[in-house]
């Protein structure tokens, strides 16, 4: 007669658990992660400022392009209303002058007036702001 084994169910080993402030708090910041993920998403968070490359800064200048205190605030706006919305690279168009933004950096890339605008094509931009 053949006798059969039953197998018999595997349970492995418990391990040690950590108990859950140890587990949310970051390794020596005292921070949970619940508090990173607040200050992270809050719109009052800091951000960095706008920047501008070098062939921003050439083509401003070369256009004659002057950007003042409110019109700074209008292009942060957009940028906040872009990065908002998942935006990486957007055209923000502004008192007549299109502005080449990366979102995610946080830096005008370029800056087109009205009129080098004729027959410009912009290209790798997922949106679009009208300010």
């Amino acid at each position: 007669m053949n006798q059969f084994r039953v197998a018999q169910p595997y349970f492995p080993p418990k391990t040690n658990h950590v108990t859950k402030t140890a587990a949310q708090t970051a390794q020596g910041t005292g921070k949970s992660f619940q508090q990173y993920l607040t200050e992270a998403t809050s719109p009052t968070a800091k951000t960095q400022p706008l920047s501008f490359s070098q062939h921003a800064i050439s083509r401003l200048q070369q256009r004659g392009i002057a950007l003042g205190g409110q019109q700074m605030e209008r292009l942060e706006s957009a940028v906040q209303k872009a990065a908002s919305k998942g935006a990486r690279e957007s055209l923000i168009i502004m008192d007549n002058v299109a502005y080449v933004v990366s979102i995610v950096n946080r830096k005008i890339i370029t800056a087109v007036d009205d009129g080098s605008m004729k027959d410009n094509v912009f290209t790798n931009i997922d949106s679009a702001i009208f300010v």
